[in-house]
């Protein structure tokens, strides 16, 4: 019995031998370019922890935040690409992306200034902010019932944050044709926007985004549902409606609404509206678990748009400033 023993223990040597040679193998080397799910395992083994926690804590002081951070995330990469640029404060020399007009209504900076804080206690100039805003993302998907899934990290942070490249964000009024070119553009096919425009299952719209539908009698508006938004309207344009009921759950009622024609946004509604897309929101109106596999695989492809990798980029020490 005790020479079994000592076999048993020998061959578990063994294969925890051949496991590290296999992890060893497969991307804990130092000083190789490119995202990876273990990124940050051998330098800041906590890095995940810390940023979920922080996430988790503010979310619990104000729900409304997992929307925001979903939008950040968004935000930033579909300009410069994912590599923190949407934190960048302006500067007597430069106005920031954070300052053009479709970005003065995002929040959350606070949360990755939190979070940065803490890794940078923990193991300084290790954790980028680029990598924070899409762990965060993903953490406020979670918190919010929606799909789990995780993401590859290694992401830079980009030098480069400048007002006139917010003309690559789609607009509240593009038709279906622009956001499907607008998409095509970062690498997503038209199931792929679709499934990503799942995010306004999140968060609310400022009137100023859609009361252009209100003067123009849109024939793709439920006439109950335009005189809750004239409603909202009445209180200014940052008065703000919920995408659908359920605005802090992520879940597939966005795409209920549209069926209803009870869409907020124009560029919203008219995915129900043009036969090209009509399908996949009816697909996912009727099938949740579609809709978060399909939303999950195009945020992790998100994630990996245009980032910057070794001397491409840097860890900011301060998410808010350039080194």
């Amino acid at each position: 019995m005790v020479l079994n023993l000592v076999k048993m223990i020998t061959m578990a040597n063994l294969l925890n031998m051949f496991i590290l040679m296999e992890v060893v193998a497969g991307g804990f080397r130092f000083g190789v370019d490119g995202l990876r799910m273990d990124y940050y395992i051998m330098s800041c083994p906590f890095a995940e922890s810390i940023v979920k926690n922080t996430v988790n804590r503010a979310l619990q002081d104000d729900p409304t935040l997992a929307a925001a951070l979903v939008r950040m995330h968004f935000h930033d990469c579909f300009v410069e690409g994912c590599d923190g640029s949407i934190l960048i404060d302006s500067t007597k020399d430069n106005t920031a992306e954070k300052d053009s007009p479709g970005n003065l209504s995002l929040r959350g900076y606070e949360v990755i200034d939190d979070a940065k804080e803490q890794l940078e206690d923990q193991c300084p100039g290790i954790v980028s902010c680029a990598d924070i805003v899409a762990m965060a993302a993903r953490d406020a998907i979670f918190w919010s019932e929606g799909p789990v899934y995780d993401i590859p990290k290694g992401r830079k942070d980009g030098r480069r944050s400048k007002i006139e490249d917010t003309i690559n964000l789609p607009f509240p009024t593009f038709n279906t044709s622009e956001l499907i070119s607008a998409f095509g553009k970062r690498g997503f096919s038209a199931q792929e926007m679709v499934a990503l425009s799942g995010a306004h299952t999140l968060g609310v719209a400022r009137c100023s985004s859609f009361k252009n539908r209100l003067s123009n009698a849109d024939a793709n508006l439920d006439s109950n549902f335009a005189k809750t938004l004239s409603k909202t309207c009445s209180a200014g344009d940052n008065a703000e409606q919920p995408f659908d009921a359920t605005q802090n759950t992520f879940d597939n009622f966005h795409f209920n609404a549209l069926i209803r024609k009870s869409g907020v946004l124009f560029s919203d509604q008219v995915l129900y509206t043009t036969p090209r897309t009509r399908n996949i929101v009816n697909g996912y109106a009727m099938n949740q678990a579609m809709f978060f596999f399909d939303f999950q695989q195009a945020m992790v492809k998100m994630g990996k748009v245009d980032v910057k990798e070794g001397s491409n980029g840097e860890v900011r020490q301060n998410c808010r400033k350039i080194n």
